[in-house]
């Protein structure tokens, strides 16, 4: 038996297609490869490179695993899309029925496959960094030195266009 402490992956969901159902089923999901510790609200926001498609809801988890990075994207985050549909085309930007990412992943710096960790979408996306800001605000940035909470004050949610979205919970150990 390990005495490794569990990993923190920190983790950003997104749904377009029936997103009221498939962001509860991920977080519920998600739980069954370690412990949800914390969710986001959900906020809606506009597509973004394909605008000709539904808005997203999107959201942010905090999962204690003992996955690695590699084995929680190519175990749990595969298995979780495949089972909720989720149809990969040649389109990346094309409507889906569940999107996890690893935003971070404890304080680590990493690639898994074609991804970097920390994914530098924290620093540029609103939908990204609002969330995250919420499940762990004073998180330090591995490599800017700053906290979520720093990082989420630079976007303006109603300025990037989106909105809270209070009438989808998503609920810790809920399936």
């Amino acid at each position: 038996m390990s005495d490794a402490p569990p990993n923190l992956a920190y983790l950003s969901l997104g749904s377009n297609v029936e997103p009221e159902r498939n962001l509860p089923a991920a977080v519920a999901r998600l739980g069954r490869w370690g412990r949800v510790r914390a969710v986001s609200a959900v906020w809606e926001s506009a597509p973004v490179g394909f605008a000709d498609q539904p808005n997203f809801l999107n959201a942010a988890a905090l999962l204690e695993t003992g996955l690695s990075a590699q084995g929680l994207r190519q175990e749990a985050i595969a298995s979780i899309e495949t089972a909720l549909g989720r149809v990969r085309t040649a389109n990346k930007n094309a409507p889906r029925t569940i999107d996890i990412d690893i935003m971070l992943f404890n304080h680590d710096v990493l690639q898994v496959g074609q991804r970097r960790i920390p994914n530098p979408e924290v620093l540029e996306r609103p939908f990204v960094a609002i969330p995250l800001a919420e499940i762990a605000p004073d998180y330090v940035h591995p490599e800017t030195g700053q906290t979520l909470r720093q990082i989420a004050r630079r976007f303006d949610p109603a300025g990037a266009g989106m909105s809270r979205r209070d009438d989808v919970a998503l609920f810790i150990g809920a399936d």
